[in-house]
């Protein structure tokens, strides 16, 4: 090839490079704190919106950091769509900031009834973790698809048709969800993990929160000597066979809990605040929460 058509070759192609990159910014910008919401939009939005999730795989909610570049394109953002509820405490400073920008905001804890932490040191605060009640996750995904429709340049009509077939697939967990956990006898429905994440789905399911490792709602405090004691004495007391580890921490703390309470415990990994990456177990939320319905009702049974 000459140099004079190896040139015009590469023009071209920077040509047809530089018209896919418009094409794509022609696109509205969701951006999503969680990755298990960021599931969600995806599903909802398709092709019709580009989704920018801030929160990596196997992250912690309660302390995940961004970049700079991701800071600065939350202020870019045709919607940002967030858990609240005071899940994303590491974050909290840059949602202030899109707040004050006037960024369109969608918060997923202003659309579900929210429960409150019943013990620990989180006592009277709002309870963050809903998606463990896939009822609640049906009524975000109402409310988000309307906002979602809402955008400009998006296919409304597709965005409703994406709407609608996620909301069967929620139906159809919430169902096997219920089927599985009606197997467990009533008096084995008692849950203990490394800290309160299942407060939602304990009032659907019909489950008891015997306690915690971490006696509040968020991974950012720790146990006392006395918490570790007073939790030894209810699972003891509830004859609870059965722990449940957060694949996003290490079970050491549950472990040595086990260990303390002197019985035949075992210690089951579940997903519950991240998704894993893709092939790793349960990358979208329908995955992670059959497969935790699945360790669940298997450790209790």
């Amino acid at each position: 090839m000459s140099r004079t058509a190896a040139l015009t070759a590469l023009l071209a192609l920077a040509a047809g490079l530089t018209g896919c990159s418009a094409a794509g910014s022609d696109r509205p910008l969701v951006v999503v704190t969680t990755n298990i919401l960021g599931d969600v939009v995806e599903n909802l939005v398709g092709a019709e919106a580009e989704v920018m999730t801030l929160m990596k795989p196997d992250a912690d909610p309660h302390s995940f950091e961004i970049s700079a570049q991701q800071a600065g394109r939350m202020q870019d953002a045709a919607l940002l769509v967030s858990n609240g509820l005071g899940l994303e405490e590491g974050l909290q400073q840059h949602l202030d900031t899109a707040a004050e920008n006037d960024v369109p905001t969608f918060v997923a804890g202003d659309h579900i009834e929210v429960l409150e932490y019943a013990e620990g040191d989180a006592v009277g605060m709002p309870d963050s973790h809903f998606w463990t009640d896939p009822a609640r996750m049906l009524d975000v995904v109402d409310a988000l698809g309307a906002e979602l429709e809402a955008l400009d340049g998006v296919d409304a009509e597709a965005i409703a048709a994406s709407a609608d077939e996620y909301r069967a697939e929620l139906e159809q967990l919430d169902a096997e969800m219920t089927d599985a956990f009606a197997a467990i006898p009533a008096e084995r429905r008692a849950l203990v993990t490394n800290h309160h994440v299942f407060g939602y789905l304990a009032q659907r399911f019909g489950f008891r929160v015997i306690g915690a490792v971490i006696p509040g709602g968020t991974t950012l405090a720790a146990p006392s000597a006395s918490d570790l004691r007073d939790l030894v004495a209810a699972i003891d007391e509830a004859r609870v066979s059965t722990i449940f580890a957060e694949s996003s921490q290490p079970d050491r703390l549950v472990q040595v809990l086990a260990d303390e309470a002197d019985r035949d415990v075992d210690v089951v990994e579940l997903y519950t605040e991240s998704l894993t990456p893709e092939g790793a177990g349960a990358d979208t939320y329908l995955t992670m929460m059959r497969v935790n319905t699945e360790r669940i009702a298997t450790g209790l049974a």
